[in-house]
C-alpha cells in the first residue's frame, strides 16, 4: 500500500510540474505581461482644420517631426507559449525630398539605445548581445530608387506602394524592401512603412535564449513618419564608430526602376 501511495504521489507531482510548465508562461503572457502594442497605423482624419491647409504641391523638403516612431516586432515562444515582442523609439530624425509627384530622396534614422519594449530584460539583451548599441549606436534607412506618386493624393486618401533602400545597422548595410502607405493631413504627410528583416543579413545574433525563449530568425521593422515642409529637422544623434570598431560592411545591392504608387480602392 505504501508503495502504491508513493507512486500516486509521484504521478501527481509530475502532473503538477507539467501543469505549471504550461500554465505558468500562459498566465505570464496573457495576464501579467499583457497584449503587445498594436501595429503602427496612419492617423484617422477628423475633418478639415482650417489652420492646416491641404498641400496642392508636394515639391520641397519634408522633415521628420514629433509623432514619428520606429521599432521592431518579433514573434517568440516562451516555454511553449507564443508571444510577440515589440520595441519602439520616438526619437526619429530624417527628411524626404519630393519633386512634383516623385519622391527623390528619403532618409531616416533612430538611435538604438532609445528603442525600448515593456521588458527590462529584453531591453538589456537588445542593447547588449543582440545589437551591441555601444559599438553600433544607430539604425539608418536611405532610399535607393525614386518612387513616383503619379498625382497629389486627395486629403485623407491613402496611397500604397513599395520602396527599396539601404538599411544600415549592426555594422552592416543591406538592401531592404518596405511596404509603404501614405496620406496627407492638412499640411503634413504621414508615411507608414514596414519590412521583413532577416537577422542573418545584418549579422545579428538570433535573440533566442536557450531553454527559455525561442525567437524567429526574422522580424518586422515598423516605421511611422510624420513629416512637415520647411521645419527644422530633428538633430541627429548619429555617432562616429567607437575606437577599434570597424565601419559598416556594405553588401551588394541591385538597381531597380522607379516605383509607381497606386491609390487604395
Amino acid at each position: 500500500m505504501a508503495r502504491h501511495r508513493w507512486v500516486r504521489w509521484l504521478a501527481a507531482g509530475l502532473i503538477l510540474v507539467v501543469g505549471l510548465a504550461v500554465a505558468g508562461p500562459f498566465i505570464y503572457i496573457h495576464f501579467i505581461e499583457g497584449p503587445p502594442e498594436p501595429k503602427l497605423a496612419l492617423p484617422r482624419s477628423k475633418g478639415t482644420n482650417p489652420s492646416l491647409p491641404h498641400e496642392t504641391s508636394l515639391t520641397g523638403t519634408w522633415n521628420v517631426t514629433s509623432g514619428s516612431k520606429a521599432g521592431y516586432r518579433v514573434r517568440e515562444v516562451l516555454l511553449g507559449q507564443s508571444a510577440t515582442a515589440v520595441g519602439r523609439s520616438s526619437d526619429v530624425s530624417g527628411s524626404l525630398v519630393i519633386a512634383g509627384t516623385v519622391l527623390r530622396e528619403a532618409r531616416f534614422s533612430a538611435p538604438l539605445e532609445t528603442v525600448v519594449s515593456d521588458q527590462s530584460e529584453r531591453n538589456a539583451s537588445f542593447d547588449g548581445r543582440i545589437m551591441d548599441v555601444a559599438r553600433w549606436p544607430d539604425a539608418t534607412f536611405v532610399l535607393s530608387s525614386p518612387v513616383d506618386f503619379g498625382h497629389v493624393p486627395a486629403p485623407g486618401r491613402v496611397v500604397t506602394t513599395m520602396a527599396r533602400g539601404e538599411l544600415t545597422m549592426h555594422g552592416v548595410t543591406h538592401l531592404l524592401a518596405l511596404r509603404i502607405s501614405a496620406k496627407t493631413k492638412g499640411s503634413s504627410i504621414y508615411v507608414l512603412a514596414d519590412g521583413t528583416v532577416v537577422f542573418a543579413d545584418w549579422h545579428i545574433q538570433n535573440p533566442s535564449v536557450d531553454g527559455f525563449v525561442t525567437t524567429a530568425s526574422k522580424g518586422t521593422l515598423e516605421v511611422l513618419l510624420h513629416v512637415v515642409k520647411g521645419a527644422v529637422p530633428t538633430t541627429s544623434r548619429t555617432s562616429a564608430p567607437r575606437p577599434g570598431s570597424p565601419g559598416p560592411v556594405t553588401l551588394p545591392t541591385t538597381t531597380v526602376p522607379p516605383l509607381s504608387i497606386k491609390p487604395r480602392p
